[in-house]
């Protein structure tokens, strides 16, 4: 689990850098993801590239999933019996999350495919990314869902962050303060950032 979230966590940096462009205007975010398509180019066919990231992702959410799946079974047979009484003493409201959360990711991540990779759930998609963008974000309840979902990925990663490098070994207590910040740096980043675009289209700012 630690191993796929660290990957993951590194492509959803990188991806929210990548879409960043819509503020350098159209030109910019359509050229960004033609390069995309033509990486690698000649010895790889145009989106060979995008197509041999989209199966390792699709691997790694897999070994997610049954890692998170796995460790909830482990969990419960270890304490079959309930607590009788249960408070909270030092984990927290990310913590206590991360299982309903991470479907609320996984429902968002098919949502997001349908609606600005594929088009199957766009309204009026074409070839310009930046054009895609900015008419599907005009819907008010697409920038709303896609706030509620980020909002779900920060508290994921939040806490995720924190613990894949004691899971890894680096639990240093000395360093703690140290990871709890780092955890919290790039949660807000990568919510600031995604949430950022479906709040400009709405503003008018991005148009």
């Amino acid at each position: 689990m630690a191993v796929t979230g660290l990957l993951l966590v590194g492509f959803v940096i990188a991806h929210m850098a990548g879409n960043l462009k819509i503020y350098l205007g159209q030109e910019a975010l359509d050229h960004y993801a033609h390069g995309l398509r033509t990486f690698g180019d000649p010895f790889l066919p145009e989106g060979g590239f995008l197509w041999i990231a989209r199966l390792g992702l699709l691997a790694a959410v897999a070994v997610h999933i049954w890692a998170a799946v796995s460790l909830t079974l482990i969990s419960r047979a270890a304490r079959p019996v309930g607590y009788e009484k249960w408070e909270a003493d030092r984990s927290t409201y990310a913590s206590r999350t991360m299982r309903f959360g991470g479907v609320i990711i996984l429902l968002f991540v098919i949502y997001h495919l349908l609606h600005l990779t594929t088009g199957t759930l766009h309204p009026d998609f074409g070839s310009s990314v930046y054009a895609n963008v900015v008419t599907g974000f005009s819907v008010w309840w697409v920038s709303a869902a896609y706030i509620v979902a980020n909002l779900a990925l920060a508290f994921h990663l939040y806490h995720g962050f924190w613990s894949l490098f004691r899971t890894l070994g680096a639990n240093n207590p000395r360093r703690e303060a140290l990871r709890r910040r780092s955890a919290l740096a790039v949660a807000v980043i990568v919510a600031v950032g995604n949430i950022s675009i479906p709040v400009s289209v709405l503003a008018g700012i991005v148009r």
